[in-house]
Formats: C-alpha cells, structure tokens, sequence
C-alpha cells in the first residue's frame, strides 16, 4: 500500500509529525522497532519524572516534622518506585496507540530503513521484511545513550539510563558519570532513597550548559544532600571483576584515585541513531554524527526530512516535536494541502528543563554568552528566599535570574533554579517570541502569592527597582 508519508520512529517527535500530517488530509504510516512513544515516553522523559515525584514523596514524608506533620514508620519500597514508574509509562504509550487509531495513521510495526525516495524497508522481529512505497520519508528515528570506549556498558554494573530505570535491586552506592540533566537528576532519585552517590564531571562545573550561577547553586544544594561531587575529574577506566566495581579517575591536579561502587551510570550525553538506516546509499548527508537539514528540516535529498536528536537540534522532546510538525506542515504546502510554510525554528528560544531538586529551568543567552556575543547586559536576581509563597511551601532554595541588553532592553535569557521553575519558564518563553523588552515585564501585573512573580521581581532587580530584597 502507497503512503503520502512514512515516519521512521515513534518518538516525541515521530508521532506528531505523523498526527499533523494527517491532519493537513495525508496518508500516513509510523514505523517503529519497539514501543509507541519511542525512548523519551518509554525510557526517558516520563518513567524519570515518575521517579522523581516517588523521591520528592519520600523526602517530604521524611521532612513533615517541619511542616508541623507527625509522619512515623516511614520507608520506601523500590520495587515499587520502579513499578509505578513502568506503569506510567505503559500507560502513556497506550495513549499513542489511541492517537494513531484517531488520526488513521497505520502502525507497522519493526526496524525501518529509506531503501530510496520513495520506498521504506520494514524488518520484522521474525527476520520478514517488507517494503512500503511513499511519497515522503521523516526519519525520526532519535538517539541513545553514548558509550565511552575506557566505560563499555555491560548493562550490570556498568549501565545506562535505560537500566537505571529497571534495576533489580538499589543499589547501595552508586558513580554517575556526567552531570547533565540525566546524571543529576538520577543523582537525585537515588540519593534521595539512601544510595551514596557520587558525581564525577569532566568539565570545570556541574551541569555545564546552565549559567554558572545555576551551576554554583545546585552543586550546593546537592552537597547539603549529601551527593559527592568530582569537577575537572574523568573515569579512565573501571574494573568489574570484584563484587564492586573500581573506577580510576584522574583528577585536575593529574593525580589519581579510585573509586568503588555498586553500580557505575554513565550518563555523557547522547549519539544519534544514524547507523543502518539507508543514509549512504541514498546520499543523504551527515555531519558531527547527525543529518544535515535545512530549515524545514529536509535533508540533502528532495522528500525526505529528518527531526529530533538525529538532526542538529538541541536533544530535546519539545524540540524534536516542533521540528516534526514542521517537516509535516512543509510536505503538506509543498503538496498544496497547506496555505502557508511552517515558521523556521528559533533555536535559542528553547526551554531547557532538568527536573532535579531543585528544578533547573532556563532559555536564551547565559550571561557570560551574551557579554562574547558583544551585549553590554542588566542583569537582575531575585531569590526564593525572598518569597512569601517559597517561605510557606518550605522551598526557599534558589533565584531567578535575567538577562537584557542595557542598550534597548531585550530579554536575552533567564536562568532559574527552585521548586517548579520547570512550569514558570514558558512565560519567558513567550516574552522572547513576542520581543518583549523589560518595559512590558514590569508592567505585566503578577500574582501574589506565586513563585512566578519571581520573574518580575528578578527584572525589577535589573533596573533598580526591586520591591521585596
């Protein structure tokens, strides 16, 4: 059967593209290898998210005393985290299955590969194979976790995020290698459930994206947790043999120590999966491990696009479902089934969220990355502390922090790291989509009590007029 379009992947960016597509009156099929909602609904985003609330439960429970609530006997079962995780996400990959069954997308379900233009190789779990005819091809077909050669995973003591989610049995301690969003906010889960962790950093600072401010501040709350924390250090090399393993790592000074623990998480980033799926033989062109697109996501290669983390994008869910809806929406003009092209990416407008304790959320140019682009900056800080709503929530670690230029007042980012920040970023999202200045902030009446009005106490700190510090 003849499709309008295929979609290789299932991911937070494969199933909306396939839904919009459908919607603009295109025949539609997904291809996917293993579950609806690809690694992100699966084994990312969502199972994480189910065991952070478990953790942040557990720490309140823990903590009631300050709340003027007598909680006794309470303990954990990690089984049972790990279950109500696994629940969720089933669940939510049974609501992508109803969505395809909306939208009339077909499902076929194995491992795809572009065989030219106009054609899809689906392999079948039983080694069949059969080949799907269509006009388009969007490969989204996302991202695992990177493997170092001196940190092979063995998938037992030295795993991935994937087997961090399922392990049998908590772990007693526990190394993590990388402190971007996935190492701190596994730090986090397991830290929290009495796991001794330690994180070790190859960079001079943890999560090392964020604003060094962010950086500074988390490294603090999560050494008041109790998490260790190794900056400037590399893990050279791990033995396995004993019933712990041994980690060797080189610290900044060139020295080195060993470390031992139950299981070691390596979480450096991720790397596309580009591998296997027909890009060479059809001279679509790759660069640093990706697919080279243009703004509307298509690849060197007329009708077929690619989107999410095997393109060059930021590695995010909302990225990739943006870049889905856009490849869709920029078939269905060019097949005259939609009046307008789809906007281009602004891709220093993205969120970016880390769901730790606290949340780290943040958007636009860092501090120091607006003074190297030539800005001269106001920037303002308004911390937590200083809220009434933190106070009485109990949650008055970390700010909120602006950026503008001095010269005309545009918003160049903001940086916050607190409880629900991850829910407050998308107004100063909107704010740099609609070129608001600082004027039009400060005036926006915020609510009180709220943590969001945060935000405006952080720019009225830029300029001078703060209220509440």
């Amino acid at each position: 059967m003849a499709y309008d379009v295929i979609v290789i992947g299932s991911g937070p960016g494969g199933y909306p593209a396939a839904i919009r597509a459908s919607q603009l009156g295109l025949k539609v099929a997904i291809v996917e290898k293993e579950s609806l909602g690809g690694v992100c609904l699966n084994w990312g985003c969502i199972p994480t998210k189910a065991l952070l609330k478990s953790a942040q439960v557990y720490e309140y429970l823990k903590h009631s005393a300050t709340y003027g609530i007598t909680a006794t006997g309470v303990n954990h079962d990690f089984d049972a985290v790990i279950k109500r995780s696994r629940g969720v996400a089933d669940k939510m990959s049974k609501g992508v299955q109803f969505l395809m069954k909306k939208n009339k997308i077909e499902v076929i379900m194995g491992y795809g590969k572009v065989l030219s233009r106009g054609k899809v190789e689906v392999k079948q779990e039983d080694g069949k194979t059969q080949v799907v005819d269509t006009k388009y091809i969007i490969i989204a077909t996302g991202g695992r976790t990177r493997e170092l050669p001196n940190l092979k995973q063995d998938g037992k003591k030295v795993i991935g995020y994937r087997e961090a989610m399922v392990l049998p049995t908590q772990p007693k301690s526990m190394i993590i290698v990388g402190s971007g969003a996935i190492g701190v906010e596994f730090a986090y889960v397991y830290n929290s459930m009495g796991t001794k962790v330690t994180i070790v950093e190859f960079l001079p600072r943890i999560v090392p994206v964020e604003d060094e401010d962010i950086s500074r501040e988390l490294e603090k709350q999560y050494r008041k947790q109790g998490i260790e924390i190794m900056t400037n250090a590399s893990v050279e090399s791990v033995d396995t043999s004993g019933k712990l393993v041994k980690a060797k790592v080189k610290q900044q000074d060139g020295s080195f120590v060993t470390l031992e623990a139950d299981i070691v998480l390596s979480a450096v980033g991720v790397v596309a999966n580009i591998e296997n799926i027909g890009l060479e033989q059809n001279g679509i062109k790759t660069d640093k491990g990706r697919i080279i697109v243009d703004k509307f996501q298509q690849t060197s290669i007329a009708n077929i696009y690619a989107i999410g983390d095997c393109s060059p994008g930021q590695a995010l869910a909302h990225v990739a479902a943006k870049e889905g809806i856009n490849a869709a929406e920029h078939i269905a003009y060019v097949e005259k089934k939609h009046k307008h092209l789809p906007e281009a990416l602004d891709y220093n407008n993205i969120p970016g969220c880390t769901y730790c304790t606290p949340e780290i959320a943040s958007v636009g140019f860092t501090e120091k990355a607006a003074k190297e682009a030539g800005y001269e900056v106001k920037v303002g800080k308004f911390p937590f502390m200083a809220s009434g709503k933190a106070s009485a929530a109990g949650a008055t670690e970390g700010f909120v922090k602006v950026i503008f230029d001095a010269k005309y007042g545009e918003f160049l980012g903001c940086h916050m790291i607190g409880t629900n920040v991850t829910e407050m970023i998308a107004e100063a999202v909107v704010a740099r989509k609609l070129e608001t200045t600082s004027h039009e902030l400060l005036n926006a009446v915020h609510p009180h009590p709220t943590m969001s009005e945060g935000l405006k106490e952080a720019v009225a700190a830029a300029y001078g007029e703060a209220i509440d510090i």
